[in-house]
């Protein structure tokens, strides 16, 4: 589920343990720790910072240098959980400035190009904060640092391999797009998004949910729940289940409510709702639902909120927050002309909120569980347009529906019925 606000984890004393990365200096100071340099073997001194970043729950930023060898090293680990899917993305590189478009990349996380048959698998490389060409001079100096024995042991190894460098940094010029692909099924990377919060055409982000093989790769074990049969006579109408699980946020214990919902000239829908006394993070669940307002040039992803179970000057106020505390928009790693664009898109959004400005807010589900309030009901809405369509292949495939088999089953009374 997607983050809809910061989260105080707190620490010792109820000092806040992860700060967000948008920080001042002086509430950020980085952890130091005097350890081994790897390289020339005498001690060194290894920062660690520990962040937050909406998207990539905590996050454990980690840096080392030696002043003997002058080596540095840096990388960055996840501090939060596994997310429930993976994720996926696709950038199509066109120009340099998608060369500077920040990566945070786990190690669990599978890069290709496949315009070179390129591939950095997963767990090779530790996690990392950085930028596509970050990643491609990455790749290069890895390959380069066995060149010198590979040609005095395999000269022909090592010219192919000096050739496919060469390919590696003609890249970083763009003389022709390329495809960028980071594949995480720990859901923890992300590539950054410098038109938010418009929508980005050249990239492609989708979730997905992980094979029994990228669950034991993570470390995850399938888990066999204790499933008691439902009580047909059973009323769930009037009563308000709970269950014990634990936060998306900040991992700690927390409750799970979950009611049965009948809604008037719509449908029967359930509604989850997490508490986290801990750190206040409040979700519920649905999100297959897609938001635009075309006054603003403005449109979210299903997924990116989640689902909620709201009111529309709720939801437009959750859409500012989340626009609000994205530190690669209005945070340390955004630009002035960046940061003007996003607080006048900011301050138009305020003015829709509070019904200064007029605007058309658009629902798009393909699953069909999404519902704006008709206030006429059951009369017609003068204001509201409500249109019904067949989905396309593509909304079938991310929903699933493509691999699902409905024929040949035969219809037979369960046992004991």
């Amino acid at each position: 589920m997607s983050a809809l606000g910061a989260v105080q984890a707190a620490g010792p004393g109820g000092a806040a343990l992860f700060r967000p990365l948008s920080a001042e200096d002086g509430e950020q100071q980085p952890a130091e720790i005097e350890s081994l340099c790897m390289n020339c073997f005498r001690n060194g001194v290894t920062r660690l910072l520990l962040t937050r970043i909406p998207f990539f729950k905590e996050i454990i930023v980690s840096s080392f240098a030696c002043e003997s060898c002058s080596w540095s090293n840096t990388e960055i680990q996840s501090a939060g959980r596994i997310q429930e899917q993976g994720v996926r993305y696709a950038l199509a590189v066109a120009s340099r400035q998608d060369m500077n478009r920040e990566i945070v990349k786990t190690d669990c996380a599978t890069v290709r190009i496949p315009e070179l048959d390129f591939e950095i698998p997963a767990f090779s490389q530790k996690g990392v904060l950085t930028t596509i060409e970050g990643i491609i001079d990455r790749a290069v100096v890895g390959l380069e640092q066995d060149q010198p024995v590979r040609r005095a042991t395999d000269e022909e190894v090592a010219n192919k391999i000096d050739e496919f460098i060469s390919k590696l940094k003609q890249l970083k010029e763009v003389h022709s797009p390329f495809t960028f692909i980071i594949d995480d099924p720990s859901g923890n990377s992300f590539v950054e998004n410098p038109h938010a919060p418009q929508k980005d055409e050249a990239l492609v982000v989708t979730y997905y949910k992980r094979t029994p093989q990228q669950d034991a790769m993570l470390g995850l074990e399938g888990e066999e729940l204790d499933e008691k049969p439902a009580d047909s006579a059973e009323d769930l109408r009037d009563e308000v289940l709970q269950f014990n699980t634990n936060c998306p946020e900040c991992n700690a214990p927390a409750n799970t409510n979950m009611k049965l919902v009948q809604i008037p000239h719509f449908k029967e829908v359930i509604i989850m709702a997490t508490n986290c006394d801990s750190c206040g993070h409040r979700t519920n669940e649905s999100e297959t639902c897609s938001v635009e307002i075309p006054e603003l040039e403005f449109e979210l992803g299903m997924g990116a909120l989640g689902g909620k179970f709201t009111t529309l000057e709720g939801l437009l106020k959750d859409i500012k927050d989340l626009v609000e505390r994205n530190p690669f928009t209005l945070g340390d790693s955004s630009t002035p002309s960046k940061t003007e664009k996003l607080r006048e898109f900011i301050g138009r959004l305020q003015e829709i909120i509070e019904g200064k400005t007029k605007a058309l807010f658009i629902m798009d589900d393909p699953a069909g569980n999404s519902y704006l309030q008709n206030v006429y009901a059951p009369e017609e809405d003068p204001e509201l347009k409500v249109e019904h369509y067949e989905r396309t292949f593509e909304q079938n495939e991310d929903l699933g529906l493509n691999d699902m088999n409905t024929e040949g089953y035969e219809t037979a009374p369960a046992p004991g019925r």
